[in-house]
């Protein structure tokens, strides 16, 4: 059973998502919250597996909650934003969100990602991260590329191929066979980019490989 918390300021948008999740036979929606300190202390208190988080909230925004939650690793979180393009959302991709939905995105495609989600892959397609990071200013750009490729450098040969191909979008089957390795070794290299370079996840990998210059 998937444990899902719903934090939204608007009732009526946490009414839609309860109703479609509520109709899922492994989705159980454990609590609601009005805003980002509410959800950071319903998340500690309640444990959930996913929380679908929305970015734009009074007391305490998206971002700010997203980042308490994954470094408390007290759950993963998916936000939800109004905009495509929402600054908000990639402020939140860099603190530990695991992908980020439109609010418009049709019920089926919300229970596929919250299932992906729970599971540890990633919602976040290489498209939307170019386009995400697109939009940063061109001097925030380039300082985000210079401290990038400084952390790159800190990995070896083979895991900054791994940081890399995880930034093209490409899953564990895919890099193995590309890279000539098994699936348990690419697993082995992620985990070691991650805690090398003190990463929640893989999303945060593809941000910075794109934020690189080499994705």
């Amino acid at each position: 059973m998937i444990r899902v918390l719903l934090v939204d300021d608007q009732e009526l948008m946490r009414m839609g998502f309860r109703m479609v999740l509520g109709a899922q036979e492994d989705i159980d929606v454990i609590g609601e919250a009005a805003d980002g300190l509410d959800a950071v202390q319903m998340a500690d208190k309640l444990r959930p597996d996913v929380v679908l988080m929305d970015v734009r909230m009074p007391v305490l925004d998206g971002v700010e909650a997203t980042k308490r939650i994954t470094e408390a690793d007290t759950a993963k979180v998916l936000v939800m934003t109004t905009f495509d393009m929402d600054e908000y959302a990639l402020s939140a991709l860099r603190n530990g969100a695991s992908g980020f939905l439109l609010k418009d995105t049709p019920p089926a495609e919300i229970v596929r990602a919250i299932r992906a989600v729970a599971a540890g892959e990633p919602m976040l397609s290489p498209t939307v991260t170019r386009r995400l990071i697109g939009h940063v200013t061109e001097s925030e750009a380039d300082e985000r590329q210079r401290r990038a490729r400084e952390q790159l450098d800190r990995l070896t040969e083979r895991e900054r191929e791994v940081a890399v191909a995880v930034g093209l979008g490409k899953s564990n089957a895919e890099i193995s066979r590309e890279l000539y390795m098994s699936v348990a070794t690419v697993k082995a290299h992620v985990s070691r980019v991650l805690e090398k370079l003190e990463l929640n996840n893989r999303v945060q990998i593809a941000l910075l490989a794109h934020d690189a210059g080499e994705a």
